[in-house]
């Protein structure tokens, strides 16, 4: 299936968008201020050691300390390209030779006041700050290189058995001794020269960062990750992508310029978008866009499926809605089950769901219905970039699945918290407020005073004068008291104010 990629560019914000046979399926933004950080490397220290976590904080220049785990310091292949997409991770998980020996704890291997090496592998998410590994890896168009890791991996996406033979006879005869490689998607059917000079380039890098943490004290910033426009020249422009359209001319001639120095086969697929109409509009993108951003999802049938983030978990329900369908209701749930799979493994991929997701089927009795959802669902998430685990369906139709998180999700990105729920989804009916300010007059009233004022919203207000009337007049009866309702428009709904005169 072909692919494009479109970018949109206005003065403070880059929005980047993948798409595969026409529909969104990866979307990116990046705004100056608050850039990602994933793939910079620092010269950090270490600022304080918890045992009891083994784990360690790492002073890295940025306003919270990062967060450094103890197998992040001696770990296995997995860990060494934290920041990459799942296809340039190896076929087969190998451990590779470890710094020290894996059982010990993160106080004999850190101390406070410690200088050490460290490359971001998250950002910081939510309340948390960043990761870091100790373990660098330097990405190019082809290549991936480990300083001190003796290993040559080769991404899974590359299918084809006679062509990993061929690129792994290549990175044979150029590897570098004390240097591992992992040869990337992009690198299907490239040349040794091709992949000569993108190791000669990351060893030149990986020299000058060597050279400069020498210089330096901590905390410093020894290398900065490319920028997302070139971050999706050098990752996303695999064989499948047959063009890339950006709209604006500076960084069109920018991104000329990248490829013509690196990249210079891809130069003809570089394409400066001259419509009137705005790139992602005349693309369908921006509704894209916003219906990701949304709870609920409605599937063609008249089904719909409802997302609910939370910090650690993700669940997600189908239910069956309009759709009644024309046979058994078994035949209903299976069909509503099989729709819904397909829009589920596109949210997830879309919306960058990460860390534990629960889906949640309607329930199916057959188990062979169960099992024919599940190896749908196991199905539509091969396409997927990031590394996930699925476990198998319940008879509840439910299935849990973790899927690893580099950066926020999209809501999390283009979205804050609502101030006026905080958060919760919900606000008190004004139903229940009125009964909540009866229980305050009554307290308020056994106290004395001829009169009270209640200020209060006016969707508040209006139910206490209106429905609740009744409530009010018996209590003006039973304490011989006046109650007066003056309504606020700069009240939160769920606010109040209630006064003894």
């Amino acid at each position: 299936m072909d692919s494009e990629i479109l970018i949109n560019v206005t003065y403070d914000e880059i929005r980047v968008a993948l798409l595969e046979g026409g529909q969104l399926v990866e979307f990116y933004v990046e705004r100056k201020r608050d850039a990602s950080l994933v793939g910079n490397i620092y010269k950090g220290r270490v600022v304080k050691v918890l045992p009891g976590m083994q784990s360690a904080f790492v002073d890295i220049g940025l306003e919270k300390a990062a967060f450094l785990y103890v197998t992040d310091i001696h770990a296995g292949m997995e860990e060494f390209a934290p920041f990459l997409e799942e296809e340039e991770k190896v076929n087969s998980i190998e451990l590779v030779s470890k710094k020290g020996k894996p059982d010990l704890t993160i106080d004999e291997l850190t101390q406070e006041g410690q200088e050490i090496l460290v490359q971001v592998s998250k950002d910081p998410i939510g309340s948390k700050g960043a990761r870091v590994t100790s373990y660098v890896t330097l990405p190019g168009r082809h290549l991936v290189l480990m300083p001190n890791v003796e290993h040559i991996g080769i991404s899974r996406r590359i299918s084809d058995e006679s062509e990993r033979i061929r690129l792994r006879t290549i990175v044979d005869k150029v590897k570098t001794k004390g240097y591992g490689l992992i040869i990337r998607t992009a690198s299907e059917g490239s040349v040794e020269d091709d992949m000569k000079k993108d190791l000669d380039f990351l060893l030149l890098l990986w020299d000058n960062i060597q050279k400069k943490k020498d210089r330096v004290s901590a905390p410093t910033l020894l290398y900065s990750d490319l920028d997302l426009v070139f971050r999706s020249v050098r990752d996303l422009m695999i064989q499948d992508v047959k063009k890339l359209i950006v709209d604006s001319e500076e960084e069109y001639e920018r991104i000329k310029d990248f490829v013509r120095t690196y990249f210079e086969k891809l130069l003809g697929e570089i394409e400066l978008y001259d419509g009137i109409e705005p790139i992602f509009d005349s693309y369908g993108i921006e509704l894209d866009i916003s219906r990701a951003l949304g709870r609920k999802v409605w599937l063609k049938s008249g089904g719909y499926i409802v997302i609910d983030q939370t910090e650690a978990m993700t669940v997600i329900d189908v239910n069956t809605g309009k759709f009644v369908g024309k046979e058994e209701l078994e035949d209903t749930i299976l069909k509503t089950n099989l729709e819904a799979v397909k829009e589920i493994a596109y949210q997830i991929r879309l919306r960058n769901l990460g860390g534990i997701i629960i889906v949640d089927f309607i329930d199916m009795e057959k188990p062979e219905n169960r099992e024919r959802v599940f190896n749908a669902f196991f199905e539509a998430m091969r396409k997927d970039r990031a590394k996930n685990t699925i476990s198998h369906i319940t008879e509840l139709g439910l299935i849990q699945m973790t899927r690893k998180r580099v950066r926020e999700s999209l809501g999390r990105t283009l979205c804050d918290s609502c101030p006026y729920c905080e958060g919760k989804g919900f606000v008190r009916s004004p139903r229940t407020l009125c009964y909540e300010i009866f229980r305050k007059i009554k307290r308020l009233a056994r106290h004395g005073g001829e009169r009270i004022i209640v200020t209060a919203h006016p969707y508040v207000a209006e139910f206490l004068s209106d429905e609740e009337r009744a409530g009010i007049e018996d209590i003006e009866n039973k304490y011989s008291i006046k109650v007066t309702i003056r309504e606020s428009r700069n009240l939160h709904q769920e606010n109040y104010e209630v006064t003894v005169l």
